[in-house]
Order: C-alpha cells, then structure tokens, then sequence
C-alpha cells in the first residue's frame, strides 16, 4: 500500500484572466471556461496526490453562485477531500477578482471524482488521506457522505 498523504500535498492553485474570446457577446464568460478551470485545477491536484496519471470519473456537484466577466481574475483553489481504494473526491472553489475595484466574489464550487490510472491504463490503489486540520476533517467527513449517496445511486437495483 502506497504512503499516506497529507491534504496539503494536494493543494493547488491556478488563476487566468478571462478575455473575450472566454466569453458572449455582452461580455459574461462562458460556464465551460469556468468548468475547464475546475477540472484542470482538480486533475492538477488529483495527480498530486496520485503521482500517476489520473482521469475525471464523475462530477459530483458544480455550482455556478455569480457570473464572470471578461477581464475578471478568475482563481481555482483545489484539494483532495477523501481517497478510496482508486478513487478519490477533489473540492474546487473558484472566486473571480475585478483588478479595478478588488472586489472578490465566490463564482462556483464543485466535487469531482478522479480515478488512478496504472502504465496499462487501469485503476491503481491510491495513497491514503491524511486530515491535518479541523476543516480537513470536516471536509472528509463530508465528502464521504457523497461517496455513499453516490454509491447508493449507482448500485445495481435488486
């Protein structure tokens, strides 16, 4: 079994600046833009944690809170939330920053699921998860809710 891991080897962070080709014509960015930020994000700290090639599983919770407009400062903030034997859950939130007025704004939250992927192209065993803070803890104890609500669904009927 592969070593523990502390959440804070996961954390990751990735920030871009959202221009008119990221956005409608009257200057909303697009959600796919923000949606390929988070999975970015989200991979970049799956892969972190996995040292291996991962891939996104399943995505659990996205939610878009205010819009985002060209010239924002668009920031992606992910971790590892709960590890399993193959699969572990990521949190992203994302905030955008008007550089003018320095207003920050909490744009989207999400979970997804990635999958450890061996040299052969299957799942692997994953390093275990450690929480080293209150709020780790909080956030694992969370996470593994939603992986038995999402195991309830996708369990065969009987």
């Amino acid at each position: 079994m592969p070593d523990t891991k502390p959440v804070s080897a996961s954390k990751t962070t990735m920030s871009r600046s959202m221009l008119p080709s990221d956005a409608n014509p009257w200057g909303n960015v697009h959600g796919g833009e923000v949606m390929r930020l988070i999975d970015e994000c989200a991979g970049a700290a799956a892969t972190r944690h996995a040292r291996s090639r991962v891939v996104t599983a399943f995505v659990d919770e996205l939610s878009f809170l205010a819009p985002v407009y060209v010239g924002d400062f668009v920031t992606a903030r992910a971790s590892v939330n709960h590890v399993g034997k193959t699969s572990m859950e990521v949190g992203v939130r994302v905030d955008a920053e008007n550089l003018l007025t320095g207003r920050v704004v909490h744009v989207s939250s999400a979970y997804l699921v990635f999958v450890g992927i061996d040299e052969k192209g299957g799942p692997m065993p994953l390093p275990p998860l450690t929480a080293e803070t209150d709020e780790e803890r909080r956030r694992m104890k969370a996470a593994e809710g939603r992986r038995a609500h999402r195991l309830k669904k996708t369990a065969p009927a009987s």
